[in-house]
């Protein structure tokens, strides 16, 4: 995932911002709210490690491989949890994106998956598709609406629907950037 030094330390920073506000979205009085908050709080941590520059650390093959274990049960979690949710499908397509880089970092960390000079494979091409059309989706629903009923309920910023959903913009346009420099 290591691309040019300073767009991935943008990327770091973007992605372990997203991974602490959804911790504070953890605190939310809604169970189905914190989970998914939960989830994606993982998300972004783990996106920001793995698109730490190169030069400054270069996981051991065995650090990938526990990113694989890490992300391949979050997404055995979010299939189980898809039962109950369409949501939940896009955490296990963001998880398995996330296991399936990290598998292909621990097969061959240095030429960036074993992608270099030879075009991108299908599974990238299709995760591609899927985190750029998320992407363009998730933005255009935050675009303002004037609400119905006059103001919108006082909630807490932790519980605040479109706070979210540029967290998860915000993951979507990292998840695009990592996937583009496999």
């Amino acid at each position: 995932m290591h691309g040019p030094g300073s767009a991935a330390w943008l990327l770091v920073a973007l992605c372990a911002a997203t991974g602490a506000y959804c911790v504070l979205r953890m605190r939310s009085g809604v169970e189905e709210q914190r989970r998914a908050a939960g989830s994606e709080a993982l998300m972004g941590f783990g996106m920001a490690l793995m698109a730490l520059p190169a030069a400054v650390v270069t996981p051991p093959r065995a650090a990938w491989v526990v990113y694989a274990l890490v992300f391949g049960a979050a997404a055995l979690r979010a299939l189980w949890a898809a039962r109950s949710g369409a949501h939940h499908l896009h955490h296990l397509v963001g998880a398995f994106a996330m296991a399936y880089m990290a598998v292909a970092m621990a097969v061959t960390p240095g030429a960036h998956a074993g992608h270099a000079g030879a075009g991108a494979p299908l599974v990238t091409g299709l995760l591609l598709l899927y985190f750029a059309g998320y992407v363009l989706w998730s933005g255009a629903r935050l675009v303002p609406v004037p609400a119905a009923g006059g103001a919108p309920p006082a909630t807490g910023w932790g519980d605040r629907p479109e706070l979210a959903r540029a967290c998860r913009l915000s993951m979507g346009i990292g998840m695009v950037a990592m996937l583009l420099t496999m």
